[in-house]
């Protein structure tokens, strides 16, 4: 029996050989066949005659089947195919004919390598096996089914599919071999080489892909989909943009890996239900299976989530303060993951995974899956000696380092570009270029730049710079992490690189959109394909590195595609003519101010300046000028009480030898030590010719500093206040200046 999904009868119109002879198609062996197999099955020389007429109505077929899948060789396939099949059924009594699969497998495994693709066309085009080819690694699936269909009708439905792909960019040196793969495994099983014919068997392509594990064979199968449906032979999308819930768990064995089976069920419980991005989900399901290997490993008793209590939650969320990279863990084995290996989890990490169990325990109870034992947000708080360590910290790139990378991508040429083998570069220079720009000017997140949509700028002619070109373009971001499409201004730089692109960009199919699913026209699209997630960060970064001769890494780490949004925010912000936090905000596309804190950071210098135009000590300190009447300190006066020292007020003069330290300063005018100018004394004391001028800095209250600023209403008020309190004038007899000081 196959394992194939039903297809309709009469769907594929393809006639396969043989399919009209009339055989003897009895599955059950007579006697004298079966006497006659247990003599020829031991033979090793030629089969007498008697015999051979014996098993007539079986070599006979298995003759017609040589004849057409290997008619200029059948001299030396004849018997060893012969010799394969009667060994099988001499040990049964059932004929080829009524073999299973599990039957011709087994048969075909103890065949001989050289004769097996011969043997396995017997039990394909008598037998109506379609998918023995799956069960052999490394089989010639290729050559296989040029024999059983014809070379003709197999190379030219894979030079149609070619030349539509070829259409869509430069040839592929490489052959594109899962596609191929992909087309060969689909004409086998659906007993057909004529895309006309597929497109009725869509079921089987979709089984195809639903047994393969190979991600790269998967992806093929994929873009054949996705190739058949741009050349109209499909009607419908087969595939959906991302893989299914239960897709994804399928081809996930962490949970296998020490964790109670009843916390895998709830885990994966929840994550069927959760309404979590993909990527969050995805993440907080790993953090979930660790939190279950560490409570099988410490305690089994309590695997269950209904026995969770408050205290287990404080032991994880203790656990997870004192956990190391690699505990509890099956991480990838990379040199990343070792050279980490034994360290101190970061404390963004930390907070990651006790929010994961409060996530996970806050749904159940809400989703009333499980009583409300305990609260998780208070049970799985996050400790304040980890939240303090978490906080705004652009990972700002050296300027000295982005100047080098800038010119490196404005200087991109042929000879920088990645070449595999003798084929070239992979993607064109404007392609590459146009990447490189957006990562340098445009502050846009990876998941962005690989989302543009064709047509994505437009200019703003209302910005001309100095050759009359518009020095400002608009480019539409699609839906991102935190916000809605919206559309930014950038330097007409990017503009030229994207448009420059789409003038030698061929047409491409439409692809669905990984985070809305709507179907739309990519700007990083060549030859029918999407640019890969990683192609940034893992080509295009390298390349600039290298060309500018910087390293990959800093002290701050390596250099990434996020690094980028960092650098740029901060210089924005620490322009000579800045953005302010809000304006940032919208250009970055944040939800939130404190978002945009993140990725901005005020340089030192910026800071130093600022503090420096704000006169801090300037606000609060003025100088005042004091006149010194020399001769009333040389004749004695100054020691026997009387006034040498005269503070200029602007509108007068105060005499009094504590100025800084009165109560009544900036409303002087009811103090008998104020010396109104227009007055005749002042006149006189400005006259006298032994005046030393000198200048006294005097700290201000705010009152006294709107005073000087020119308030009225400060003034007003200031007045008012005093007007209870007593001058120094006031001071009873016999009481010295140094005694009225310290009173005030």
């Amino acid at each position: 029996m196959s394992a194939l999904p039903a297809v309709e009868q009469g769907a594929t119109p393809w006639v396969l050989a043989l399919s009209g002879n009339d055989y003897d198609r009895s599955p059950w062996l007579t006697t004298s066949e079966r006497a006659a197999m247990s003599v020829l099955s031991a033979s090793k020389t030629r089969w007498p005659s008697d015999l051979s007429s014996a098993v007539v109505r079986l070599t006979e077929p298995m003759d017609d089947v040589l004849g057409v899948v290997a008619m200029q060789a059948a001299w030396w396939g004849r018997y060893p195919t012969r010799r394969a099949l009667i060994a099988g059924m001499a040990d049964g009594p059932q004929a080829f004919w009524g073999w299973d699969r599990q039957g011709w497998a087994s048969v075909l495994r103890n065949s001989d390598p050289q004769i097996r693709q011969v043997v396995m066309a017997v039990a394909y085009l008598l037998c109506g096996q379609r998918d023995l080819h799956l069960e052999f690694r490394g089989f010639k699936a290729r050559k296989f089914a040029g024999r059983v269909f014809g070379e003709g009708p197999v190379e030219e439905t894979i030079a149609s599919v070619a030349r539509h792909l070829d259409a869509l960019g430069a040839q592929a040196q490489l052959g594109r071999p899962t596609l191929q793969h992909a087309l060969i495994g689909w004409m086998l099983l659906a007993a057909s080489p004529l895309l006309e014919d597929l497109a009725q068997c869509t079921e089987l392509l979709a089984w195809l892909r639903s047994r393969e594990v190979n991600n790269a064979r998967r992806y093929g199968i994929e873009q054949l989909a996705r190739t058949l449906l741009d050349m109209g032979v499909l009607d419908t999308p087969l595939f959906a943009s991302h893989p299914s819930r239960e897709e994804w768990l399928a081809r996930r064995n962490a949970g296998e890996l020490g964790v109670a089976e009843i916390w895998l069920r709830w885990v994966t419980r929840w994550f069927q239900t959760s309404t979590l991005t993909a990527r969050s989900r995805a993440s907080t399901y790993f953090m979930l299976i660790k939190a279950g290997r560490w409570a099988q490993a410490q305690h089994p008793d309590q695997s269950d989530p209904h026995a969770w209590t408050r205290e287990l939650a404080a032991a994880w969320v203790a656990a997870v303060d004192q956990m190391l990279v690699g505990e509890f863990s099956q991480a990838p084995n990379t040199d990343y993951m070792r050279r980490r290996k034994g360290g101190e989890l970061s404390p963004r990490t930390k907070a990651a995974h006790v929010w994961a169990l409060r996530r996970f325990f806050s749904d159940l109870q809400e989703w009333e899956w499980t009583e409300r034992r305990f609260d998780p947000r208070r049970a799985f708080a996050l400790p304040r000696s980890i939240r303090a360590l978490i906080g705004p910290d652009p990972r700002v790139i050296a300027d000295e380092v982005w100047a080098k990378l800038m010119w490196a991508g404005l200087n991109l040429t042929v000879q920088d570009l990645p070449v595999r083998r003798a084929a070239g570069p992979w993607y064109p220079l404007e392609l590459v270029r146009a990447a490189a720009i957006l990562w340098l000017f445009a502050g846009l997140r990876v998941d962005e730049i690989l989302r543009l949509r064709v047509g994505a700028v437009r200019w703003q002619t209302d910005s001309v710079g100095e050759d009359g070109k518009p020095a400002v373009c608009l480019l539409d971001i699609p839906t991102n992490k935190t916000a809605t499409a919206f559309t930014k201004p950038v330097d007409r730089t990017v503009g030229d690189a994207i448009e420059g692109w789409e003038a030698v960009r061929p047409a491409q199919p439409t692809f669905p959109d990984r985070k809305t699913g709507e179907l739309v026209d990519l700007l990083f699209a060549y030859r029918g394909a999407q640019i890969g997630s990683k192609y940034v960060n893992r080509t295009v970064i390298p390349l600039l590195c290298r060309k500018a001769g910087v390293p990959r890494e800093d002290v701050r780490g390596q250099i990434t595609g996020h690094r980028a949004r960092a650098t740029i925010a901060s210089q924005l912000y620490n322009a000579k003519d800045p953005m302010t936090l809000f304006e940032l905000q919208a250009w970055l596309g944040h939800s939130s101010p404190s978002s945009t804190q993140h990725y901005a950071r005020i340089t030192p210098t910026k800071l130093t300046k600022a503090y420096t135009d704000a006169g801090y000590f300037a606000r609060n300190v003025r100088t005042i000028e004091v006149l010194l009447d020399r001769d009333a300190i040389t004749n004695g006066q100054a020691g026997q009480g009387g006034p040498f020292e005269f503070y200029d007020l602007g509108h007068g003069y105060c005499s009094y030898s504590f100025f800084e330290q009165c109560p009544h300063r900036m409303a002087c005018a009811r103090c008998d030590f104020y010396l109104p100018k227009p007055s005749s004394r002042a006149q006189l004391l400005e006259a006298k010719d032994g005046l030393q001028r000198m200048l006294v800095e005097i700290s201000l209250t705010d009152e006294e500093r709107a005073a000087v600023e020119g308030d009225d209403q400060a003034i007003d008020g200031l007045i008012t206040r005093l007007a209870s309190l007593a001058t120094p004038a006031d001071s009873p007899p016999g009481v010295d200046r140094e005694h009225r000081a310290e009173e005030l």
